[in-house]
């Protein structure tokens, strides 16, 4: 429990939604607090309220008094309507550096691959493999996980890409990994 003087901002009013309690049939409800600061975080909004509460005083006597606690927005929290909230302290998520990895390797390609339809005269009809990102991907196809690229990939009428690296990344699951320590011509 803190009191206002605890902080030098002053606070604003907040709707803040207090949680039902079955056992003692409390239902939910909805107080009016002060907003003292907002947090964000990896998972969300984080608002530091002062909900009324009372303590008790050394001579017996009951006095009014602050409970402040973080409590979860947009979930626990509402704004009273005609309140400026740009006032409040904010503390912002700093972007993350990038990793070395990419860093060094770029960002990733999409996941997935697809197929791009190619008719040669009138034979079956015939296709190339691309990972979803490659310039000769039809745009809009739908995306093959791996299974399913891999089924596409067996037919002989598919042929994989090597201009984006399908073939490099598919033939080995493909062959199996069994010819990688054979030594050539063995």
């Amino acid at each position: 429990m803190t009191t206002p003087s605890d902080d030098a901002a002053e606070p604003v009013p907040v709707r803040v939604v207090l949680p039902a309690d079955p056992v003692l049939g409390h239902p939910v409800q909805e107080v009016v607090a002060r907003l003292w600061r907002r947090r964000q975080t990896e998972t969300g909004w984080l608002y530091l309220v002062g909900l009324p509460s009372y303590r008790d005083r050394e001579d017996g006597g009951v006095e009014a008094a602050e409970y402040r606690v973080w409590v979860r927005a947009p979930d626990q929290v509402w704004p009273v309507d005609g309140v400026d909230y740009d006032q409040v302290t904010t503390e912002r998520l700093e972007p993350s550096p990038q990793s070395a990895v990419r860093e060094v390797l770029g960002e990733r390609r999409p996941s997935g691959w697809v197929v791009a339809k190619v008719r040669e005269g009138r034979g079956p009809a015939r296709g190339v493999l691309h990972a979803p990102d490659c310039q000769e991907a039809p745009q809009g196809a739908p995306l093959l996980d791996v299974e399913s690229a891999l089924n596409v990939a067996e037919n002989p009428g598919t042929r994989l890409c090597t201009l984006c690296g399908c073939a490099q990344e598919l033939t080995p699951l493909l062959s199996g990994f069994d010819h990688i320590g054979d030594s050539p011509g063995s």
